[in-house]
């Protein structure tokens, strides 16, 4: 299952990022997206998301420098968060996670996390989450996490999550069969849980049956008939898996 806005509610946040790395590329403090331009900002890549921006508002940027600037702001406000200061509402699990979790779990089902975002973005949404419904470590809980992996740095490497994200179907078909050992001739004992329609593109290109979650941007994309199936909220899915 995804991460951003399936299992924890954190698209605004990451979008206002977004927003404030464009203003710091204008040099401008007031700057402000559009409406039109969510489908954009969210359930791609950081790369993705900053290059569809430099394109609209910003065309004599670098991405380089862009992400220069997304990271200082990632990098500090994740700092705050997890100092007990900064948006302390920008990481909130979905309604009913907990139970949903803790009931797929407790009927032996596998289960795996997943998302475009990098792993140091991604980590600390869920382990905030996780504090919140005290519920311990996710790395512990969950059966496999699969990330974008950690920023391309000096004296690091980038992994393929950036190079082939969401739409692309590395992220999911490697959860299912590398992190959670189901060969490809088990795909019908998938279910990829997705809000976004880059995750909806995702999940059925590696092969699987995707349910989409109602509150994300399937219905704005038009991607809604790729679906399977379609719930309201996270507890509507154990109806259809249980």
């Amino acid at each position: 299952m995804d991460l951003d806005g399936t299992s924890v509610h954190s698209e605004a946040f990451w979008m206002w990022v977004i927003q404030e790395t464009t203003a710091r590329l204008l040099g401008k403090s007031d700057f402000k997206t559009e409406p039109e331009d969510e489908p954009y900002i969210s359930g791609h890549s950081v790369s993705e998301h900053l290059q569809y921006m430099i394109d609209k508002y910003a065309k004599d940027a670098s991405l380089e420098k862009a992400r220069e600037y997304y990271f200082d702001i990632v990098n500090y406000e994740l700092s705050e968060i997890l100092h007990g200061r900064g948006k302390q509402d920008a990481f909130t699990p979905a309604p009913g996670l907990k139970e949903f979790l803790m009931t797929v779990k407790g009927e032996g089902i596998k289960i795996g996390l997943v998302t475009s975002g990098l792993y140091e973005k991604a980590m600390p949404e869920i382990i905030s989450a996780f504090r919140q419904l005290d519920m311990g470590d996710p790395v512990d809980f969950y059966d496999a996490i699969i990330t974008a992996g950690q920023a391309l740095r000096k004296g690091q490497t980038g992994t393929l999550g950036e190079l082939a994200p969401k739409p692309h179907p590395w992220l999911y078909a490697e959860t299912a069969r590398v992190g959670l050992g189901i060969p490809f001739e088990l795909r019908h004992k998938v279910l990829g849980i997705e809000d976004s329609s880059a995750g909806v593109v995702s999940i059925k290109l590696a092969g699987f049956a995707c349910c989409g979650v109602s509150g994300g941007n399937i219905d704005k994309s038009g991607i809604g008939e790729l679906c399977d199936y379609r719930v309201n909220r996270l507890l509507d899915i154990l109806n259809i898996i249980l």
